[in-house]
This record gives structure tokens, C-alpha cells and sequence, in this order.
């Protein structure tokens, strides 16, 4: 599993009707794309749900990197991005975990993101409230996929994922929410969703990723 998200930040005036239509129009064709697991297509609304810019910010989860790999340099869509917005940066994590919610069967609406530094002196990605700190990477990981199994019990969890850049030492925490992501209060970012691509959604691994 190998995640990625682009973040396309438009002006403040921007009519973020036509990135709705955009989608409405074009979001399916990635309903059946090979290695997949699925694509989230991501906005942000500047004014709505707290939310200070405007963007388009999709986020893929990927079960074959060939294929990520067509996607992006091999002629299978990202020119189309490119055209129209020009060559934004990728964000690319290894996929630690992926849990599946109860909503899972329900079409998600919402989404949130926490991504946090894993310095190697600290034990999650939030402070930790029982007052000790582990030094072991492996512990500290172990507790994360923990937590984000916790989190993904909750009755409005579609999908929840983990994942590491191991370049930058950061993980990614990501949710897609049947309705609001409110309920995730640690989220950096939080996202409408305007449709899901997931062909390959069942191939995502079960828990821990190895």
C-alpha cells in the first residue's frame, strides 16, 4: 500500500464550482483503474467548515506502485492535472496500516488529516497524556496503528490509514467520515469529499501493513 495526496491551493476568489463540476464530470473515470484502492477526491472551501484556503486536494491509496507509477509519469492522468493547474508537488507515504470503519458500505462526505513529525524522542503524535515517553520506534508506531484502531470503531469511520515518510520522519493520519470529520479533534486538515474511486479497496491490507 503507498499513499499520495497534491495539494492544489487556488485564489481566494476562486469559483470552487468548477472544481465540483470538474469532478462531477470526470471523477469516475478512475472507478475502475487498475492498482487502486481507492481516490478521494478532496476540497477544501475557503469560509465553509473553518477552512481558510481554497484547494483541491486529491488522496490516493495504492495497492500496486506500477501503477502509481503510470498514473503519474506514464501518460494514465496526471498530464490532465498538469495541464490545467500546472506540476504540483506529490506527497507519497508508505502505507503503515488501513483499517476499515463500520460506514464502510456508506458513501464518505467528509475527511481528515493529521500529519506530525515522529522525532525520536516522542511517543505519539499527539503529547502524551500519561506523563512517559518510549524510546522505541517500534513501540511508538505499534501505538499509533493503536490509536488509529480505536479511532476507526467509531460508527461514522469509512476507511482510516497510517502511513510513514520515512525521508522526513513524519506519519500521515487519514480519515474518510461517512459525515463530518469533526469527531477527529487532532486533525490539521480537515476535507469535503466530492466522490470516491475505490475499485481496489478490498485488496488494502487489514490492519499493520506487514
Amino acid at each position: 500500500m503507498y499513499a499520495k495526496q497534491y495539494e492544489i491551493t487556488l485564489p481566494a476568489d476562486y469559483n470552487m464550482g468548477i472544481i465540483r463540476r470538474r469532478v462531477a464530470g470526470s471523477g469516475s473515470a478512475l472507478d475502475d483503474r487498475a492498482g487502486l484502492g481507492l481516490k478521494a477526491y478532496l476540497i477544501q472551501e475557503r469560509g465553509v467548515a473553518g477552512a481558510s484556503v481554497n484547494q483541491y486536494a486529491p488522496f490516493y491509496l495504492w495497492t500496486d506502485i506500477g501503477a502509481m507509477g503510470r498514473f503519474l509519469v506514464g501518460g494514465a492522468g496526471f498530464q490532465n492535472i498538469i495541464r490545467d493547474f500546472g506540476r504540483p508537488a506529490v506527497h507519497h507515504w508508505m502505507g503503515v496500516a488501513a483499517v476499515a470503519g463500520p460506514a464502510r458500505a456508506a458513501t464518505p462526505r467528509a475527511a481528515s488529516r493529521l500529519v506530525a513529525a515522529l522525532p525520536a524522542n516522542q511517543a505519539r503524535l499527539t503529547h502524551p497524556t500519561d506523563g512517559g515517553e518510549d524510546d522505541d520506534q517500534t513501540s511508538r508506531v505499534a501505538a499509533e496503528i493503536e490509536r488509529l484502531t480505536n479511532l476507526a470503531r467509531h460508527e461514522d469511520v469509512h476507511t482510516a490509514v497510517l502511513a510513514l515518510d520515512p525521508r522526513h520522519w513524519q506519519l500521515v493520519r487519514f480519515v474518510l467520515w461517512r459525515d463530518g470529520a469533526s469527531v477527529d479533534a487532532e486533525a490539521t486538515e480537515t476535507y469535503e469529499v466530492l466522490h470516491l474511486s475505490a475499485p481496489h479497496l478490498p485488496d488494502l491490507p487489514r490492519g499493520r501493513a506487514w
